[in-house]
């Protein structure tokens, strides 16, 4: 039974192929792992199916961050076992966490959970909400209330609980990324859910091209509409955005991304926002933190990270798309 951890993402792999190999064989393996699908595509010197391996990383992986499984360590966290030791890989998420919670002026928060789940984009069902749920719930959400110590995560207040899926799927392309590059793969690229990294260059000996979505409503399935392409060399990108996982009420569209701050679903112009960065965690962290943000909030975090590249498309006063992106990133001639 596959377990389902995270949310959609926003990104397509696009397999172009523009010509014969230049390169040594390549081996694509596809599944499904954390609720979504999975590409991996790497250069096959030794012809070697990697397969087996790759999903013990996936069962660890879950065993670590899937809210969905009881004994995992983001679980046990939130059912206040005293017993819980973090591994190294929650540390370096939450470490991760961290920094972009402070770059964000907490737009980007770990103990949204609460938030999550009265909204309905958690394991349960959505509950009734009102401005006096919401605030009874805000005394459990701030990362400043949360720290660690050694091996251990202390909560300052027993109701506080973690929600990885702002960050945890691109981790786990870091992850996979890691374990190909320990193998001595010089060719490859790693894509779940959307979030990708890449090393090298495609079967094709060209630089790998990356499709981004246009963020449309009912736009559900990756690739089948896409706003650009961009181009991407030892990076990883990552996308977020409110047109795939959101519910409708009243007229009003709720997306899935909460503001820690007010415990609402955050309501600004921008539709979607495209972070390119040296690995995917932190690519995944900042992408909604951005969102968050908003357009203005956005361009002065990228002006103080030129580090990061990002991708933009918003709605202007008049409902039109339009669309920003730093000066770093290349996009693919048609």
């Amino acid at each position: 039974m596959r377990v389902r951890l995270l949310f959609y993402t926003l990104i397509v792999l696009l397999n172009v192929n523009c010509g014969p190999d230049k390169l040594s064989p390549y081996r694509k393996l596809t599944g499904f792992t954390q609720g979504t699908t999975f590409h991996i595509t790497y250069e096959d010197k030794a012809d070697k199916d990697l397969s087996g391996s790759i999903d013990s990383i996936f069962n660890a992986f879950n065993l670590t961050f899937s809210a969905y499984i009881p004994n995992s360590i983001v679980s046990r966290i939130n059912q206040n076992d005293p017993t819980v030791l973090l591994d190294d890989q929650f540390i370096e998420v939450y470490n991760k966490s961290r920094e972009v919670w402070k770059e964000t002026n907490g737009d980007m928060d770990l103990t949204v959970a609460p938030l999550v789940d009265i909204w309905g984009f958690g394991p349960g069902k959505r509950a009734e909400v009102d401005s006096m749920r919401i605030d009874s719930i805000l005394q459990y959400v701030g990362m400043q209330k949360i720290r660690l110590e050694g091996r251990k995560l202390i909560k300052e207040l027993p109701g506080i609980k973690i929600d990885v899926n702002s960050i945890a799927q691109g981790y786990s392309v870091d992850v996979v990324y890691r374990y190909l590059e320990q193998r001595g793969i010089k060719n490859f690229m790693v894509e779940i859910g959307g979030e990708v990294r890449v090393k090298g260059k495609n079967p094709s000996g060209n630089t790998w091209r990356i499709g981004v979505d246009k963020p449309t409503d009912g736009n559900n399935v990756a690739g089948e509409a896409l706003q650009t392409v961009i181009l991407l060399s030892n990076k990883a990108v990552t996308t977020s955005g409110n047109y795939r996982k959101f519910f409708e009420e009243n007229g009003r569209k709720y997306s899935h991304i909460i503001d820690p701050h007010t415990g609402y679903p955050y309501n600004n112009s921008l539709l979607s926002v495209t972070v390119i960065a040296d690995d995917a965690l932190t690519a995944d962290g900042y992408d909604t933190g951005l969102m968050v943000l908003g357009l203005e909030g956005a361009r002065a975090l990228l002006k103080r990270h030129p580090e990061l590249d990002a991708y933009m498309i918003y709605s202007d006063e008049k409902g039109k798309y339009q669309v920003e992106y730093t000066k770093g990133i290349q996009f693919a001639k048609e």
